[in-house]
């Protein structure tokens, strides 16, 4: 584990090597889970608040399922998460014309329409943050690709020498900020030294 302010990394965050292949996936992580995606608090303002642009973007069935379940629905496991179409694919997800799934939210982001670009679950996967039940300022953040879906990115991940932390550079800072990117970043680098 590495140690950084409030957070508790797990050593595969550095040392696991991940590049998602959407073209063998088919962004399947927006379709196999349990749930729909995770949101933090402050993330269902901004839910309510893009909603109206993000529905152009989205597929009928999935505004459908927003107007029915809402915009945002409690799972007693994972939370407040985005509503699924029949318990598979995100409300908000749409698949393009390779089969690929993508976000609603990301393209009307992209489009310049929204600025912001998706759940922070989402765009962090395959690393999972938890709080701690006993001191809920602690906070794990560990790697957790899906056994199955995400062959094919660790697969490419060690082809390309990508560690996690370098694919997932942006949405670590987007989450905990440039200090601690760099911080984790330095105690990556310190490890390669020494190993």
């Amino acid at each position: 584990m590495i140690a950084i302010d409030n957070k508790l990394v797990s050593d595969d965050v550095v040392e696991a090597q991940f590049v998602c292949d959407l073209n063998k996936c088919k962004g399947g992580c927006c379709e196999d889970g349990d749930a729909g995606a995770p949101l933090e608090d402050d993330e269902k303002n901004k839910m309510l608040e893009v909603y109206e642009t993000v529905k152009p973007y989205m597929t009928l069935e999935g505004v459908k399922e927003v107007e029915r379940q809402g915009k945002f629905i409690y799972d007693h496991e994972f939370g407040w998460v985005t509503p699924t179409i029949d318990g598979q694919i995100c409300a908000y997800g749409f698949r393009d014309e390779f089969g690929i799934i993508k976000c609603a939210i990301e393209k009307a982001y992209l489009d310049g329409k929204i600025d912001w670009k998706k759940p922070i679950s989402c765009h962090l996967f395959p690393i999972r943050i938890t709080k701690s039940k006993e001191d809920p300022d602690l906070e794990y953040v560990n790697y957790e690709p899906r056994e199955d879906l995400c062959k094919a990115a660790c697969s490419l991940g060690k082809k390309l020498k990508v560690p996690t932390y370098v694919f997932l550079k942006e949405a670590l800072i987007r989450k905990y900020g440039e200090e601690f990117y760099e911080a984790l970043e330095a105690t990556a680098e310190h490890w390669k030294a020494v190993k």
